[in-house]
């Protein structure tokens, strides 16, 4: 249990400081800037997809959770919200390379990854504008304040932002600390490998678990494959649905619970048929 716990505070730590700085930008964009230039912002994210989907790369579930944060607030388009969720891969980068996997292989995985998180986040945002449902930050308060009723709209970025970070933080290691339980009895029981002996079930299977919010999924997900349990479409559904923590910062921080279920709903559905499509080419 101690070394559940040692896990639990290091992941937690690690995402003090992205958090942190999403949340000032986000208070910052609702505080400090005109109604015209939160609108700017907002259409520059036409480009989203693209840059979500290549800060996902990068191996750590941070940024899945300021995405999550910034997407509250308002600053970020839902399409760019999913780029960073389907690009994200926690710990499979480190784990990869520990193992002696060939570098080749790893890019192609990232390339592959990426390039799904792209056109899903490009084809979420053409269907958001075709609907007419653009997410525009409003005049007034921030959403994050309003959800979380801290009373912090008086001007200052500071003391919001870090009470916002503060609170998530507690909330993710609550969290992560149950999940973490989970995760070590699944791997010591090794109920995942009995039922993914039925190939077909595979993908869905795994999609289920990349979608548990905790880095320890990509770590089982990613062993399961090195060790010829899964073929490569469940490793890549389980991998394309690991947003890490992102997800609880989602539920947490945006009020839409609707929203968020569709949010969900597509980050299952994408990485299961890409997975899918991925393990018939035979890819790897």
């Amino acid at each position: 249990m101690i070394h559940i716990l040692e896990h639990c505070a290091l992941d937690t730590l690690k995402l003090l400081p992205l958090l942190f700085l999403s949340y000032l930008l986000v208070e910052y964009a609702e505080h400090r800037m005109t109604g015209k230039t939160r609108e700017m912002i907002f259409q520059a994210g036409k480009a989203g997809p693209v840059i979500g989907a290549l800060a996902g790369m990068i191996p750590q579930c941070g940024f899945s959770a300021a995405a999550a944060g910034l997407f509250a607030g308002g600053v970020i388009s839902p399409g760019t919200l999913l780029a960073v969720f389907l690009s994200t891969s926690d710990e499979m980068l480190p784990i990869l390379l520990s193992e002696g996997f060939s570098p080749g292989k790893i890019l192609e995985i990232l390339l592959i990854k990426a390039a799904v998180a792209t056109a899903a986040g490009f084809a979420v945002d053409l269907a958001v504008a075709a609907l007419g449902k653009n997410r525009r930050m409003e005049h007034g308060h921030s959403p994050l304040c309003e959800h979380s009723h801290c009373h912090c709209q008086g001007g200052k970025i500071l003391r919001p932002a870090l009470y916002h970070t503060l609170q998530i933080a507690v909330f993710l290691f609550l969290i992560n600390l149950v999940l973490g339980a989970g995760m070590e009895w699944l791997e010591d029981s090794r109920a995942i490998q009995a039922i993914t002996e039925t190939a077909f079930l595979q993908e869905a299977l795994c999609a289920l678990v990349g979608m548990i919010p905790n880095c320890a999924a990509s770590v089982l997900i990613t062993q399961l494959y090195l060790e010829g349990v899964i073929h490569a479409g469940a490793l890549f559904a389980g991998l394309l649905c690991g947003a890490g923590s992102g997800l609880l910062v989602l539920f947490r921080t945006n009020r839409n619970l609707r929203q968020n279920l569709i949010l969900l709903a597509l980050l299952y559905g994408i990485g299961l048929g890409a997975g899918f499509l991925i393990g018939c080419a035979k890819v790897l």
